[in-house]
């Protein structure tokens, strides 16, 4: 497991899995339409019910890092060299568990959470879906997983089902629990620490899903809206505004934009050279 898989190619999900999505997604706009029905009828004083409170979104100012191909090498290196030999239980556990855990993270966009609880169950083994149960937002959603990516993510299985044969989670921890944040936090700081100074979190490995999924879509013209509006979807947004808002926040925006442009740009406004006076 030297290289790191490709971010998967957005396709289209099985029949049975995009009609179970479809209905989820009515059910929870079915809500959104009740509440601001009983805000009609309050405002004409039809009715006293109470909508309820919809949480609102705190702003950011987080700008996740933007990964190179040197780093995602380094870091992936750095999982999959982690110390051998005799070692404990939870020492064998993790070298096993971390190359394919933060490699998932990289080829699917999952968030961290989503991860970590992840079941056995949740995983169709003859079509690479996953079935993401815990999410934010919205109620369950599906990912297809790269082929790559499925193929280790067998090989993890049959290996680890050695030692935890009857597991409930995808990520086995001690008394078969799932992991926690911090083992998380802490796993990819120390890896990551190890060959870089530069400050990231695994929370990032989404973003830079987001964006390296957008980018393969610059030239594909009008194919471009329902790519995106896939890519939503299966990161589980609940909005297409969400998924713009992780490549808006990209500091790499600007090297891409300099690349796509910067030959037309120099043809409406051509280059002066110095003169000596």
């Amino acid at each position: 497991m030297s290289s790191h898989p490709r971010p998967q190619r957005i396709g289209q999900l099985p029949q049975p899995y995009a009609i179970i999505e479809c209905l989820q997604h009515r059910l929870f706009d079915g809500i959104t339409e009740c509440v601001r029905f009983i805000r009609y009828c309050r405002a004409r004083g039809i009715t006293e019910v109470i909508p309820p409170v919809m949480p609102r979104k705190e702003p950011r100012t987080y700008i996740p890092h933007a990964f190179t191909e040197v780093e995602l090498t380094n870091f992936f290196r750095a999982c999959d060299n982690l110390p051998s030999g005799s070692s404990t239980p939870d020492q064998r556990l993790r070298k096993i568990t971390i190359p394919v855990f933060f490699r998932l993270l990289y080829s699917s966009g999952l968030r961290t959470n989503e991860a970590r609880l992840l079941r056995v169950e949740d995983v169709d083994w003859q079509h690479g879906i996953l079935n993401i149960r815990y999410s934010k937002g919205r109620a369950q959603h599906h990912v297809v997983l790269a082929d790559s990516m499925f193929d280790l993510l067998t090989r993890y299985d049959a290996a680890i089902s050695r030692w935890y044969p009857n597991r409930t989670y995808l990520f086995p921890a001690r008394g078969d629990s799932c992991h926690t944040r911090q083992w998380v936090q802490t796993n990819f700081r120390v890896l990551w620490d190890q060959c870089h100074s530069s400050h990231a979190t695994a929370y990032a490995l989404r973003h830079h899903y987001a964006i390296t999924n957008v980018n393969r879509w610059i030239d594909v013209g009008f194919g471009f809206d329902a790519k995106l509006l896939y890519l939503s979807k299966s990161m589980g947004h609940c909005t297409v505004e969400s998924t713009k808002n992780y490549y808006c926040l990209v500091p790499g925006l600007a090297q891409i934009l300099e690349e796509k442009t910067s030959a037309d740009f120099d043809q409406i406004v051509p280059e002066v050279a110095n003169e000596k006076s």
